[in-house]
C-alpha cells in the first residue's frame, strides 16, 4: 500500500468507517468522503415490516442466505429507549424538527431517524413506521382478522377455507397474539375509556367485540401491579414500546436471525433499482447515520429480489427507478389504492360528570365496534385510547371501512415524488359513515362531535393503513412475482387492494406466508 493509500486508510479507520466482515459481502472501491462498496447477495428482501419479515424466515429455514435492508434504525441493538406520547424524545420522529403525532404536536426535536414518519400529500397524510420491524413497532397491535366474506370479496381467487383453517392460525401463532382476560378489563382503571365505549355502543344499539392483540397481557397485568417497568400503562405506543409488545423484532425476524442465514442491514436507504441484462438486480443504496447524513454509497447486486418495503415504500421504490432506470413496471403498478377505509372521528362531553373516559388509559386498544353487517353503512370501528395524562372527557374512535372508490399512485418525474389521486370523492362514504356513528351515539348517550381534535369532529385525512397498487393477481402472479419481471416479488401491504375491512396487519402476514410458501414450493429461489 503506498503513503497516500495507508494514510486515508487510517483517517477512515478512525472515523468509525468499516467494510462489513461476511461471507455474503465483497468489498470494492473507496472514493473520497465515502466508502464506495460493491455487495453481492443472493437473495436481498427491502423492508423489515410484515411481509419482509416472513418472507426472511421462510427462506432462512429453507437454508438460503438472506440480506434484508432497512432504512430505519435497529432500535434493540442502538441501546436507544423509545419515547412515551406525553415526552417524546429522540426516537419519536423520522428527521423532523417538531413531532408528527396526528395530535399534540406541539414538542420541537432534533432531527433524528427516529420510529415514525408521515407522508404528506394534499388530501391526506400517512403515516408509517420506522425501524427493523416496519410498521409492528408504532401500530396498536390490534390482530382482526377480516370478515370472511368479505375476505372472500377481496380476493375471490383465493382459497378462503385455507385462510382461515391455515394461514390465519399460523400468523396468529407466529405474532404471539392474545387477548385481554375480561376481569383485568373490568377492574383495571386504565381501561375505562373502553368499558365507557363498550356501554355507550351497547346503549345506541351497536354491537362489541373483544380484539385480540399482539401486546402481552399477562406483562401489562404485572405492569399494574408494579411488578415490572410500564410501557403500555406509561403512554407508549405511537412511538415504540419498550416493553411488553411482540414487534416482529422479537417474533420473526429473532427466529430468522436464530437460523444463522440473515442479516439484517439498518440505515440502508435504497434509492433505485436496475434491471439487469442477465435478469438479476443491482440497487443503488445510501447508508446514513442517525441525523440523516449519508456516510457510505453502496452498491448491490442480487439475483432475487423482494420488495416489502410497505405498500408507499414499495410504489416509490418501483416508479422511481422506472424513471431513472427504465425499470420495467406493469400498467397495474399504482392502481386500486385505497387507504382501507381509514376515518378517524371523535366525541367530546362523554360521562363528564361521572369521571369520563379516564384519567389514566393503556395505549393498547381491546375493544371493536362491529357494524359491518349494515348494509347502509357498514364499518368496523376501534375503540381508540386518548392518554392524555387527563381526563378530556373525549371518545376517539378510528373507522374502517369499504373503500369502494379506489385511488392511484403515480410518480411526479420533475419533482421526484409520489403523487395520489385521492380526494373527497374517495371518502365520502366513509364521512357519511362517520356522521351516521357519531349521531346516533350521541343520541342515545349525550356529547358532542369532537372539535376539540378534529375539523368538524373528522378526519378523513389520517391514513394509517396505506393498501394496494401492487394487487396480488393484477400487478403480479397469484403469489406475488412481479409481472414483466423473473426474479422480483413484492409481498407487503401493496398486494391488498385498498380495503380489508379490519386493521390490516394480520391478513399482510397470512398473504405474504400464503405468497412466499408456494415460491419456495416453485423453487423460485434455487
Amino acid at each position: 500500500m503506498d503513503r497516500k493509500k495507508f494514510i486515508k486508510t487510517g483517517i477512515l479507520a478512525i472515523s468509525g468507517f468499516y467494510f462489513l466482515q461476511s461471507d455474503l459481502f465483497q468489498a470494492a472501491e473507496r472514493r473520497t468522503n465515502t466508502i464506495k462498496q460493491t455487495i453481492d447477495a443472493p437473495i436481498i428482501i427491502i423492508g423489515s415490516g410484515y411481509g419482509g419479515a416472513v418472507s426472511a424466515l421462510r427462506l432462512c429455514e429453507a437454508g438460503k442466505k438472506v440480506v434484508l435492508l432497512e432504512m430505519g434504525l435497529n432500535w434493540e441493538k442502538s441501546g436507544i429507549p423509545f419515547s412515551n406520547l406525553l415526552k417524546p424524545g429522540q426516537s419519536s420522529a423520522w428527521l423532523r424538527k417538531k413531532t408528527i403525532a396526528p395530535f399534540m404536536n406541539i414538542f420541537s426535536l432534533t432531527p433524528f431517524t427516529g420510529t415514525l414518519d408521515r407522508m404528506e400529500f394534499d388530501t391526506i397524510n400517512i403515516w408509517l413506521g420506522r425501524g427493523v420491524g416496519g410498521g409492528s413497532l408504532v401500530n396498536g397491535g390490534m390482530a382482526v382478522t377480516p370478515k370472511e366474506s368479505y375476505f372472500k370479496e377481496v380476493f375471490p381467487n383465493l382459497d378462503a377455507e385455507k385462510f382461515y383453517s391455515h394461514y390465519f392460525p399460523l400468523v396468529q401463532e407466529e405474532l404471539k397474539v392474545n387477548i385481554i382476560d375480561e376481569k383485568f378489563l373490568n377492574d383495571c382503571p386504565y381501561y375505562k375509556f373502553t368499558r365507557v365505549g363498550e356501554e355507550e355502543a351497547h346503549k345506541a344499539g351497536f354491537k362489541t367485540m373483544r380484539v385480540p392483540n399482539v401486546y402481552d397481557f399477562k406483562y401489562m397485568e404485572k405492569e399494574f401491579r408494579n411488578e415490572v417497568p410500564r410501557s403500555a400503562l406509561n403512554t407508549e405506543v405511537i412511538y415504540g414500546n419498550n416493553h411488553g409488545k411482540n414487534s416482529l423484532d422479537k417474533t420473526y425476524l429473532k427466529k430468522a436471525l436464530e437460523t444463522g442465514n440473515l442479516e439484517i442491514l439498518d440505515l440502508h436507504c435504497v434509492d433505485h433499482i436496475k434491471l439487469n441484462d442477465d435478469k438479476s438486480y443491482t440497487l443503488n443504496v445510501q447508508q446514513i447515520d442517525t441525523s440523516g447524513k449519508v456516510i457510505a454509497d453502496k452498491i448491490f447486486n442480487c439475483k432475487k429480489l423482494i420488495l416489502s418495503a410497505g405498500t408507499m415504500g414499495t410504489l416509490q421504490l418501483l416508479l422511481r427507478s422506472n424513471t431513472v432506470n427504465n425499470l420495467p413496471v406493469h400498467e397495474k403498478i399504482g392502481k386500486n389504492w385505497g387507504n382501507n377505509g381509514n376515518f378517524m372521528t371523535g366525541r367530546n362531553w362523554v360521562k363528564p360528570l361521572s369521571g369520563g373516559t379516564g384519567s389514566k388509559q393503556s395505549t393498547i386498544p381491546v375493544g371493536g365496534i362491529d357494524n359491518w353487517d349494515d348494509k347502509e353503512h357498514p364499518f368496523f370501528t376501534e375503540i381508540a385510547p386518548l392518554p392524555m395524562g387527563m381526563d378530556v372527557a373525549t371518545a376517539l374512535y378510528l373507522l374502517i371501512n369499504r373503500v369502494d372508490k379506489k385511488g392511484e399512485v403515480g410518480y411526479d418525474r420533475i419533482n421526484q415524488k409520489l403523487i395520489l389521486n385521492w380526494d373527497e370523492s374517495h371518502t365520502a362514504n366513509m364521512k357519511e359513515n362517520a356522521r351516521y356513528f357519531i349521531r346516533k351515539m350521541n343520541n342515545a348517550n349525550g356529547g358532542t362531535r369532537s372539535h376539540f381534535l378534529f375539523n368538524n369532529g373528522f378526519g378523513a385525512d389520517i391514513c394509517y393503513h396505506p393498501l394496494g397498487g401492487c394487487v396480488l393477481g393484477e400487478a403480479t402472479n397469484e403469489f406475488g412475482k412481479l409481472k414483466d419481471h423473473e426474479n422480483l416479488y413484492v409481498l407487503d401491504g401493496s398486494l391488498i387492494p385498498g380495503t380489508i375491512g379490519v386493521n390490516p396487519f394480520v391478513t399482510i402476514t397470512a398473504i405474504a406466508e400464503y405468497c412466499i410458501e408456494n415460491l419456495i414450493r416453485q423453487n423460485e429461489f434455487s
